[in-house]
């Protein structure tokens, strides 16, 4: 009886299966991080860019040639499909620094993808060639399939990294590396050969204004804003000239269309006649104010948007988190070994050809050829010729060896019968020379990495301007560029909003506005406006609260059914929207007597009442009169000032006499609206009568006494 076989995934130990996904995990997450999505520290190249320059190099006659073709033989190199080397190498071209473009490669501006492969043409850049290449120190490895050569990286001579800025996409990471401007990375890099500070700032070719003030050298806690640049010169229109990075033209028209259909922004017609520059017109409606729409534009548009740069690089096969500044530094050291390596190289070439033509002087000169007429076999003629130039080993830079004899055996008849002596020895003087300016520049290699660095600019400076502005501004929250078009309502059944057309108007808002409720408890709350919600029948006031406003409050309370009396001036101060704060002590039974609402802290103070007790004879009573200009503005938490232990019975404003009306602040038409007087009786004027003695059992008024509160700011 044969055996049944088991399968292979049910013979492993579930541990061992565990651990073999695990392993298969880390070896994808490693491939993607290493060979696709994150630059290189050297170069500033992911591999398909490193290798697409690598073929355009051995590619390059200096004609333009089809992209198709250039990504077919990229494919040598490259082990995934076209499309990705295609999409690569259009974002290469884009950036203007490495490729000169032909034919229709897309518009960073407007979203345009490129043409087809076949349509478009490319090829290496001036800068390109100068900057990228020196095949003599570069490092070479096999590719994929072993049949091809492809560099490890490329011997970069600039800091192209934060020139062209780098995006990807890895397995538990992203990076994010903002471009820089062209001069201003040479600056940085001379500044930091000559031990200088420096301080590095994006700068995005599609222009726009740039606050820096959060970007913390590009490190993962840095955030941007960037907003576009508007034009407000002409009434009744706003003209966009510039964009954020990371926008286009069409993605911002549809973010204002999404705004309008909100409601959170009005515009009459948009236009869009972006060609080589950002170009978007947005008409505005009759009426409209051009700054509070700028502020909307700001606030629900793409016309601003915030940034979080994150640098990783990947350094000894590892990737690394970095700053920007160490970033720069770490490839100024780089350009500074390449270059002293190819001065290396430069000055074994000069020393090599400065021997061969001495070499050769000696031969001519001294006739030594003529040994070749007399020996008699090839290995005596080799023989003869070093006796020969033996004198003269003294003055060569390194021992004549076989090959060199043989090569000057090979010398044609023609050649030596024509051969100039003055012509040589002028030849040997420029190869001393330039051997003399090698060491120099070998011996004082900082300053001819800076002279490299300033030779850059001065070739290539003026093609890449500094194109972002960098400014400080202001945040625009959503409530202070929210549009005022709705209405807030309030009905007899203790809805409100914007939807209740049934009730009392009480002022304008916005979609985004808060609205501020105090009912006759004493409590407080704030909510984001609606289009209908409850805020009860019995209110003390009811407002939408702007931001800058800070209005004051004046509020006499009783604490309890048969508790002391409290009066305070305070401010709203921090809140959580929908959270109900206690203006009182929160004691049941607690019962408001007095409130209003005022602008400023001088018009809150002008107000005065009288404070009647209860258990007096009618003949007999006196109020007290209680001036709320004797109390400091606190919190609204705080306890408040007494102002009486005995039971009130009510309290009344005391309005100005005709004499003091003109001198009454304007402030006092932003108290309590309408629900607010229903709750707050008011009594007439007490009457003028002679004082009397007070009963004996009459218990006197104690004077006011200072309460302490405290503060309460909420997030």
């Amino acid at each position: 009886m044969s055996e049944e076989k088991i399968p292979v995934y049910k013979q492993q130990n579930p541990s061992t299966i565990q651990q073999m996904f695990g392993n298969y995990y880390l070896e994808y997450a490693s491939y993607v991080i290493l060979e696709r999505a994150v630059p290189h520290i050297v170069d500033g190249l992911k591999p398909v860019q490193r290798r697409i320059l690598h073929s355009m190099d051995s590619m390059d006659d200096g004609r333009f040639n089809k992209v198709a073709n250039v990504v077919g033989d990229t494919m040598k190199y490259h082990p995934h499909g076209d499309a990705s080397i295609g999409s690569a190498l259009v974002t290469l071209g884009q950036k203007g620094y490495l490729i000169d473009t032909q034919g229709n490669w897309g518009n960073i501006l407007t979203g345009d993808s490129a043409a087809a492969p076949r349509y478009i043409e490319a090829r290496l850049s001036k800068f390109a060639k100068e900057v990228v290449y020196s095949p003599k120190v570069t490092e070479w490895k096999l590719s994929y399939d072993g049949r091809n050569k492809e560099p490890v990286a490329l011997p970069v001579k600039f800091p192209l990294l934060l020139a062209q800025g780098a995006l990807g996409i890895a397995v538990g990471m992203n990076c994010l590396i903002l471009p820089h401007n062209f001069n201003e990375l040479i600056d940085a890099a001379i500044h930091y050969l000559r031990k200088e500070d420096f301080e590095l700032y994006p700068d995005f070719p599609t222009g726009g204004l740039l606050d820096v003030s959060g970007y913390n050298d590009g490190t993962g806690n840095s955030r941007l804003r960037c907003r576009a640049r508007l034009d407000t010169s002409t009434k009744k229109l706003i003209r966009i000239t510039e964009i954020p990075y990371g926008t286009t033209t069409e993605s911002i028209i549809q973010s204002i269309e999404n705004a309008m259909e909100k409601g959170k922004l009005k515009v009459a017609k948009i236009e869009d006649n972006t060609a080589a520059t950002a170009d978007i017109l947005i008409h505005l409606p009759a009426g409209q104010d051009v700054e509070k729409t700028c502020n909307a534009l700001y606030a629900f548009t793409e016309c601003q948007v915030s940034i979080s740069p994150k640098a990783v690089v990947i350094v000894d096969r590892k990737p690394v988190f970095m700053g920007v500044s160490e970033i720069l530094k770490h490839n100024v050291d780089h350009t500074k070994e390449t270059l002293r390596r190819e001065l290396e190289v430069q000055l074994a070439e000069l020393q090599e050809s400065w021997m061969q033509v001495s070499l050769e002087k000696i031969f001519i000169e001294n006739r030594i050829y003529k040994e070749l007429e007399k020996s008699e076999s090839w290995e005596q003629s080799l023989a003869m010729i070093d006796k020969k130039l033996q004198p003269f080993v003294k003055d060569f830079i390194r021992p004549v060896t076989q090959d060199d004899i043989v090569r000057l055996t090979e010398i044609k008849i023609k050649k030596i019968a024509k051969y100039e002596i003055h012509e040589a020895e002028k030849r040997i003087v420029a190869l001393e020379k330039d051997i003399a300016q090698c060491r120099k520049n070998l011996d004082q290699l900082t300053r001819y990495t800076i002279r490299w660095f300033e030779g850059l600019r001065k070739k290539y400076g003026e093609q890449w301007p500094r194109k972002t502005e960098l400014c400080e501004f202001e945040s625009v929250t959503r409530a202070e560029a929210s549009v005022e078009n709705e209405t807030l309502y309030i009905d007899e059944d203790g809805f409100a909003g914007y939807g209740v057309r049934k009730g009392e108007p009480v002022e304008k808002c916005s979609k985004m506005s808060d609205i501020l409720t105090i009912d006759n408890q004493g409590v407080l709350m704030v909510r984001r406006v609606q289009e209908k919600f409850y805020v009860g029948k019995k209110l003390l006031d009811i407002r939408v609260l702007r931001p800058g406003e800070d209005w004051v409050f004046n509020m006499i309370y009783r604490d309890g059914k048969e508790g002391v009396t409290y009066a305070k001036r305070f401010h709203i101060g921090g809140f959580t929207r929908d959270k109900e704060y206690d203006l009182t002590q929160g004691t049941k039974g607690s019962r408001v007597f007095f409130f209003s609402v005022h602008k400023t802290e001088e018009d809150s103070a002008g107000i005065a009442v009288n404070v009647y007790l209860k258990n007096q004879f009618k003949r007999l009573r006196k109020p007290v009169t209680f001036d709320f200009a004797e109390l400091r503005v606190k919190g609204r938490a705080v306890m408040g000032n007494i102002v009486t232990k005995n039971p009130v019975e009510r309290i009344a404003r005391i309005m100005p006499t005709a004499a003091t009306a003109a001198e009454t602040p304007e402030g006092d038409a932003a108290e309590a609206p309408a629900p607010a007087a229903a709750d707050t009786p008011q009594a007439p004027p007490a009457p003028q009568e002679t004082p009397q003695p007070q009963p004996e059992d009459d218990t006197p008024v104690p004077p006011m006494e200072d309460t302490q509160g405290t503060f309460n700011f909420d997030n």
